[in-house]
């Protein structure tokens, strides 16, 4: 018996080999690369403007890869601590890495179509007659004992199966670049939440100290009053100036705790936790002063949105062949061979094998256009999904584009700052000796402290804004996944371009 299933089973090999044909449909073919010389139009600097006391110039290198763990380049190593706790406890890359998997083992199952089906069987029957049926007297009972081994295999002619595989393996990758983003994402998310929380602290911190210096500006104008050399609306209106600073603080007290919550939920934790996580400032977060800028045609094979949307699209085309193999015939091949007997013990005696060979051929002849018209609708799935492609990439130019202006434009801007800042702080120091000396009122004093108090805070938010937009641009770069390490396991991450 043994003998015999071993030919059987060689023969559904070699009749799968020999009948498996091409597969039919396109082949997939990736998309050009974008052809953009550059990611914004005219002239762009080297480097972007300096501010003394305030801020380096950064320098952008074209053409230079960025790293893995861009966000190293701020010199936190709070941060870095930060980031990797996330990675290892955020849930959203744990459902990342679980759809992953999801995908890989659906095609796997898949898979198991192209080799055929084998199944073992074994049954008891006791049957019985009757006399009027059989023409005798008696019982009529009989029993049946049976076990075989039965094969079925249907030939991927036009390789529906294949296309199907194919088309798996696209949404395969295309969940693995799906990770990539939550990564990406991830990382860009908390360092410009830890960004956002530095410049929270900065502005506390100046609105205290502008506080701090109203308080003492009231103490001599109360002094003043009292020589008579200022009116009691003077005294008012500082008073008023110190209510308003007052107000300015529960809402940022309030935005900080909310920061920090949603730093803590980042990492993983829950909100109550967030006092255990460092504290981030201005001063513990470093502006990167070198800019690595990769090549527009670079960019493609490094975007994990774009990487996912071409494997959609890979998919879209495999699904056309899968719709184009379902008009052509389908040719299934089966067999099985067994015993059978009277009782168990008979069952592998001389004369009880059986066995059967079978072949059906399925074309299909009329169904109403369902065919047809499922093929079409893979053929317009596929136009949209280059669609969506091509958008993505757009926008991930645009992307980039937004983030070299707004580096560009927020240097600038820091600069115009700083130097505000100091001229503001050599007014307010000027106007309180002219004040200690009668020579201007009240008034000029207030106005004097109320312009350094906005230049200051403007000041911190400037700094922020280049240290969030230095973040923005890693992002819009695609994070460097591209340099990890090549890892083991189901949901290791995607492999380099």
């Amino acid at each position: 018996m043994r003998n015999r299933f071993c030919i059987l089973m060689a023969g559904f090999a070699l009749a799968a080999a020999a009948l498996s044909g091409c597969a039919v449909g396109p082949d997939y073919r990736r998309p050009d690369d974008p052809g953009a010389a550059a990611y914004t139009g005219g002239t762009f600097p080297a480097q972007t403007a300096a501010a003394p006391g305030a801020g380096a110039a950064q320098r952008f290198v074209p053409g230079r890869d960025i790293p893995e763990q861009w966000w190293t380049l701020f010199r936190s190593e709070a941060l870095t601590a930060l980031i990797r706790r996330a990675l290892a406890d955020n849930p959203t890359t744990a459902a990342a890495q679980a759809a992953l998997l999801q995908a890989q083992e659906i095609r796997q199952a898949q898979a198991g179509q192209l080799v055929p089906a084998v199944d073992a069987t074994a049954s008891a029957y006791r049957t019985r007659q009757s006399e009027a049926a059989t023409g005798r007297t008696g019982s009529g009972a009989s029993t049946l004992f049976n076990a075989s081994v039965s094969v079925s295999y249907t030939l991927d002619l036009f390789g529906g199966v294949r296309r199907q595989l194919e088309a798996l393996q696209a949404q395969v990758d295309f969940q693995r670049f799906q990770l990539e983003g939550v990564y990406l994402a991830l990382t860009a998310n908390i360092v410009t939440t830890a960004v956002k929380e530095a410049a929270l602290r900065a502005r506390l911190a100046v609105t205290r100290d502008i506080l701090s210096l109203q308080e003492r500006q009231l103490a001599l104008i109360d002094s003043q009053l009292r020589l008579g050399s200022v009116s009691r609306a003077d005294l008012l209106a500082q008073r008023t100036e110190i209510a308003r600073t007052r107000a300015a603080l529960p809402p940022l007290e309030k935005e900080l705790a909310q920061t920090r919550h949603l730093l803590a939920v980042l990492a993983g934790r829950y909100p109550h936790e967030a006092e255990t996580l460092p504290e981030f400032g201005i001063d513990t977060l470093r502006l990167p002063e070198e800019l690595p800028v990769s090549l527009p045609s670079s960019l493609a094979r490094q975007r994990p949105d774009i990487r996912a949307a071409e494997e959609l699209l890979h998919a879209a085309s495999a699904q056309v062949g899968v719709a184009t193999a379902n008009l052509y015939p389908q040719l299934t091949l089966t067999g099985s061979y067994g015993t059978e007997a009277d009782r168990i013990g008979g069952l592998f005696g001389s004369g009880t094998s059986v066995f059967s060979l079978g072949a059906g051929l399925l074309q299909p002849l009329f169904r109403g256009g369902e065919l047809d018209a499922r093929r079409r609708a893979a053929l317009a799935a596929y136009d949209q999904a280059a669609a969506q492609y091509r958008a993505t990439v757009l926008q991930a130019f645009q992307n980039v584009a937004d983030v070299l202006r707004a580096l560009e434009a927020d240097a600038r801007t820091l600069a115009a700052l700083a130097e505000a800042e100091a001229e503001a702080r050599a007014t307010v120091a000027l106007t309180e000796k002219q004040f200690a000396l009668g020579a201007v009122g009240a008034l000029s004093l207030l106005s004097a402290e109320r312009q350094y108090r906005q230049v200051r805070i403007d000041l911190v938010q400037a700094q922020a804004a280049r240290l969030a937009d230095t973040a923005a641009l890693f992002q819009a770069l695609g994070g460097g996944w591209w340099n990890r390490p090549p890892q083991t396991g189901d949901a290791a991450p995607a492999a380099a371009p």
